[in-house]
């Protein structure tokens, strides 16, 4: 598919959307909307059979949901990003980052990218959060917990759920 033109629809400090002018392999073209989103990280903090979550008010939802910490990143440095937000949202430190994968949010219609990183060897710490993270809340909850949560729709974050099902495959690889 080859791009004939681009147009920004719309853009904030957050988030941009875009209608491009596309060529089909077969010579048509017709338009794709795009909603560009920063790349993200996202930590799986681990200490004794135990992870650590975040709790915070989702505008678009009207709710407060249970997510695994996770905060915006420069594609060329997820591992930095990804301590930084460990520290600003939990206030731990991780001794150790493992990569367990890469996600794409919805690539049908978004660029955004996620690295997913499990955390081990923590220390605690206060957070230091961002104003626009007054309302965050963290704790630490059980394995069999998080399933039951994971399970029954108290968590619902699509990249909180594809990062517990890389967890279970590195787990399972035995790495």
């Amino acid at each position: 598919m080859e791009t004939l033109g681009s147009q920004t629809m719309y853009s904030n400090p957050w988030i941009s959307v875009r209608e491009d002018v596309v060529r089909r392999a077969d010579d048509s073209t017709g338009i794709y909307g795009v909603v560009d989103l920063p790349d993200f990280a996202m930590i799986i903090p681990l200490r004794n059979n135990m992870f650590h979550l975040v709790e915070q008010f989702r505008y678009p939802l009207g709710l407060r949901r249970w997510e695994f910490p996770a905060g915006s990143c420069p594609a060329d440095d997820p591992v930095t990003a990804a301590h930084i937000e460990l520290r600003e949202e939990t206030g731990l430190r991780a001794g150790r980052l493992i990569h367990l994968g890469t996600v794409d949010s919805a690539p049908s219609m978004s660029s955004q990218r996620g690295w997913i990183y499990l955390a081990t060897d923590l220390t605690d710490g206060a957070p230091e959060r961002e104003h626009s993270e007054q309302d965050m809340r963290s704790a630490w909850f059980l394995r069999e917990t998080v399933e039951a949560m994971l399970t029954s729709g108290e968590i619902t974050d699509s990249h909180t759920v594809a990062a517990y099902t890389l967890l279970l495959l590195h787990e399972r690889r035995g790495d």
